[in-house]
């Protein structure tokens, strides 16, 4: 199998990953919170012994997540909770702590406030928030502060990464990071709203149809390529 073969095959791995995340930012449309992700393509070039040119391969283990608000829905809903700028709610997993800008939030049996996956919402000090018991109205304010009847009792932890390349994604729409965490200093939170996903469908179908063009292109090639060796082969075997 010659470079050029090598190579094409390399291309057609890294297209392939990168139609899944396409795909997978489709999927994921109308889910709340969701951030769009790209796979990141890196080139690696290799120097060959005598006159040969250099040998080009990419790699396209890399991920990048789009991090920009996406559209807010008005829900009224008294626990749909979205984050106004930047900022992240933390949630606490079997696994850890996590990330997520993902605010659909309700009551469990035991009060405390948690997301549709039951892991619970934590306040500014990082600890579970206890909703309290026989409340009948619960308004957020717009830095974060919970009340029950008027009386103050928690406050919505809104954090940031010091850095986001320090992301990776848990999971759906939770985001695990290998790095320093802090609250954010000033927070704008909306109650009765809910973050919408950062997809785009034009753009994302578009990218699609770009990487299956490419995709096909490159398959083509390998089709002519293995017809012409077997070709070779045989016409070989019939002059022995």
């Amino acid at each position: 199998m010659d470079n050029t073969t090598y190579t094409t095959l390399n291309r057609q791995s890294g297209l392939l990953a990168e139609m899944q995340s396409v795909a997978n930012n489709i999927a994921n449309l109308s889910t709340t919170g969701f951030r769009k992700e790209r796979v990141i393509f890196a080139e690696h070039v290799h120097t060959l012994e005598g006159q040969e040119p250099s040998l080009s391969m990419a790699d396209a283990s890399g991920r990048w997540t789009n991090l920009l608000q996406g559209p807010l829905s008005q829900t009224k809903g008294t626990y749909d909770f979205a984050i106004e700028g930047e900022g992240f709610f933390m949630i606490q997993t079997p696994e850890g702590q996590r990330l997520t800008r993902a605010g659909m939030f309700t009551p469990n049996e035991e009060n405390v406030l948690v997301t549709v996956d039951g892991n619970p919402v934590l306040d500014l000090g990082e600890a579970p928030i206890a909703i309290p018991a026989g409340s009948q109205k619960i308004d957020l304010a717009n830095d974060g502060t919970l009340s029950a009847d008027g009386v103050p009792f928690a406050q919505v932890g809104v954090f940031l990464p010091a850095d986001t390349n320090e992301m990776t994604r848990a999971g759906g729409t939770s985001f695990a990071v290998d790095g320093e965490i802090a609250p954010l200093e000033q927070p704008v939170l909306l109650q009765g709203f809910l973050e919408n996903s950062n997809v785009n469908p034009i753009t994302e179908i578009a990218r699609m149809i770009q990487v299956q063009r490419a995709y096909e292109m490159g398959q083509t090639y390998l089709t002519a390529e293995d017809e012409r060796i077997r070709a070779a082969i045989e016409t070989l075997a019939v002059k022995r």
